[in-house]
């Protein structure tokens, strides 16, 4: 099958390369998926999409205009596909609905240690000869209850982290996971959550119910000084009032591996332009506040997985074979 690549990086051709094993002809495009850039599947049956790609109902036209019948997305998330689009030109969509659990986890913890014993502003300390350890201070996470909104997969790692630092979990989720409740960990409503939770860490998709999740309202039901951790989806934080709850110290520490407004910054080289994103420049000013670039999938074991199962997925759609390719069902 001919495949269109975009929004490719060295590393997404290296994994992809390596388990190929000439199955499928791909054309690598770094260039973002837009209705801009959407003619280069021409002449391709099947595009291979991530994250920032926007596969809107514009951009679905044109490409089934140009013949393109399938749409594989190598990541879990789907939200940036117009499925509606997708149905009406009959565009199957297939996605990655895991790939590695731990490093997303893993990397959640690694945005919690480094916030409460302020690793990044050491380091740079450090870097300077200044030893001084005021404004370091931090805390035991052993004791700490730690708020885990969605017990996916990704959850319940995070959770068996956190039980094994001697945290107490609580927990909330649309459908509760036994696995959860036999670690011992209690649901709780949102509300609980927001209030029993000194650190608070998002594991659940986007959607039109978690857009906006963690808004003025929610911040105003949590503890002062409260330490949250996105490592999902930008979008479930509203970034201006979660800047207020920095300046009023509602909140005490916030990391970030995902922003609402990513797609124009995320994956890309501005090392040497003029940032244009005022919000996010506000959000940069904080000590504590550590943003990565959404980088928390991005492990050896996760990208080897993200090619396999994508290449799968391509494999299956190609032999009519869609009992085993994960495919998105439409709306």
């Amino acid at each position: 099958m001919k495949v269109a690549v975009f929004s490719t990086k060295a590393y997404d051709e290296t994994h992809l390369n390596k388990f190929n094993e000439g199955k499928h002809e791909f054309t690598y495009i770094p260039a973002r998926l837009t209705k801009l850039t959407a003619s280069l599947a021409d002449g391709h049956e099947a595009i291979c999409c991530f994250v920032n790609d926007q596969l809107s109902t514009e951009c679905i036209e044109i490409m089934a205009n140009y013949g393109v019948q399938y749409i594989a997305m190598r990541c879990a998330g789907y939200n940036n596909v117009d499925l509606n689009a997708c149905a009406q030109h009959n565009i199957k969509v297939v996605r990655v609905p895991e790939y590695s659990p731990y490093a997303v986890a893993e990397h959640a913890v690694a945005l919690m240690m480094d916030l409460n014993r302020n690793i990044h502003r050491a380091f740079s300390r450090v870097r300077e000869h200044y030893y001084i350890l005021d404004g370091l201070l931090g805390f035991d996470m052993y004791g700490k209850t730690i708020g885990v909104i969605g017990t996916g997969k990704i959850g319940v790692c995070l959770i068996k982290i956190m039980l094994g630092f001697g945290c107490k979990v609580v927990a909330y989720d649309l459908y509760p996971s036994d696995e959860v409740k036999a670690l011992g960990v209690d649901y709780r409503s949102l509300n609980d959550l927001y209030k029993l939770s000194d650190v608070i860490s998002l594991h659940c998709p986007l959607n039109s119910d978690t857009h906006h999740m963690i808004n003025a309202a929610a911040l105003n039901k949590m503890k002062k000084g409260v330490m949250i951790i996105n490592t999902s989806r930008g979008g479930l934080v509203d970034t201006v009032a979660v800047i207020e709850g920095l300046k009023t110290e509602q909140i005490g520490h916030l990391g970030l591996d995902v922003y609402e407004e990513e797609t124009d910054l995320f994956f890309e080289d501005f090392s040497n332009t003029i940032l244009q994103d005022d919000v996010f420049a506000r959000l940069l000013t904080f000590s504590n506040v550590v943003i990565t670039g959404h980088q928390a999938f991005f492990t050896r074991e996760a990208l080897d997985a993200i090619s396999k199962v994508t290449l799968n997925n391509l494999t299956a759609l190609e032999l009519g074979d869609l009992d085993k390719a994960c495919l998105i069902p439409f709306p």
